[in-house]
């Protein structure tokens, strides 16, 4: 199946994206999941026409986006970062979430070095706590895509920072740079696990202004999907609906030679196949 959220009447609404309609659910994904009722027994009659549908993110409100980094052995390799022994991660501003279609708004404050980080992303199911590697797929509900859209400008203070306090502010201002609103768009949808049962082989591809900018699998991650699930539930309670990022592939516009960054008038594009394509413009 694939879950989406649609705005009716500026509401959300959750439903079942089903060919060329969307089925209504009764209350928001988040929900339920939480309830762990069949999905389909809670389909009503009210259907809309996908096409023309304002799509929102499929979980808009998150308790937990938590944004795994330094994740792909190619990425690693052209941000000249050495290999993590275990994994790092911090987490989304839940308020930086939009969903395909809307625009990534460039900050006044920073808008020189705009770049994107499209990451195959997991949707918890159930509650997860201190769970094992073996197990960590029972707790998840599906998948969807994340843009970890990024202000570069304190990427390069980090390699230069002294002393004790010198890289920690480095590496806060770094993170500050993915919090600015509309830096985590989500979607277009949840497809269930069922319809994508390998996460270690999932083709992720980047395209900016129809130009492929990434293209991996994620076959090339550090650290797999059940690997993160097992490492950070031994502190996270994680929650129906929370969302685990994966970290971006190689191919970002920082780690090329020239930079490239996106800026108002371009359109950016995250694609699974099997999730469908994450698309937003860039708007000043």
């Amino acid at each position: 199946m694939k879950l989406v959220t649609v705005e009716i009447d500026h509401q959300p609404h959750a439903g079942i994206l089903e060919g060329g309609e969307i089925a209504l659910l009764g209350s928001g994904l988040k929900e339920i999941l939480a309830s762990g009722e069949d999905l389909r027994t809670l389909a009503g009659k009210l259907r809309l026409p996908a096409e023309g549908a304002k799509l929102l993110a499929p979980i808009p409100d998150p308790g937990l986006v938590l944004s795994v980094g330094m994740n792909y052995h190619e990425h690693l390799k052209e941000m000249k970062t050495p290999v993590p022994e275990k994994p790092a991660a911090f987490t989304k501003s839940v308020a930086s979430i939009i969903g395909s279609g809307a625009a990534i708004k460039v900050p006044a404050s920073n808008p020189d070095m705009l770049d994107w980080e499209g990451e195959f992303s997991v949707v918890i199911g159930k509650p997860c706590h201190r769970v094992k590697a073996a197990q960590a797929l029972d707790y998840v509900a599906g998948y969807t895509l994340v843009n970890d859209v990024s202000a570069r400008d304190w990427v390069a203070p980090i390699f230069k920072a002294q002393g004790t306090m010198g890289p920690i502010h480095a590496w806060e201002h770094n993170l500050l740079g993915k919090m600015f609103p509309t830096f985590c768009p989500m979607g277009p949808c949840i497809v269930t696990k069922d319809e994508l049962p390998d996460p270690a082989n999932v083709q992720i591809r980047t395209r900016l202004n129809g130009k492929l900018m990434q293209d991996a699998n994620t076959d090339d991650l550090v650290f797999s999907v059940v690997e993160l699930i097992e490492y950070y539930s031994q502190f996270y309670l994680f929650r129906p609906g929370d969302v685990i990022t994966t970290g971006s592939p190689s191919g970002v516009g920082f780690g090329r030679n020239p930079k490239v960054f996106m800026k108002p008038g371009d359109v950016v594009e995250v694609e699974v196949k099997e999730i469908g394509i994450l698309r937003n413009p860039i708007e000043a």
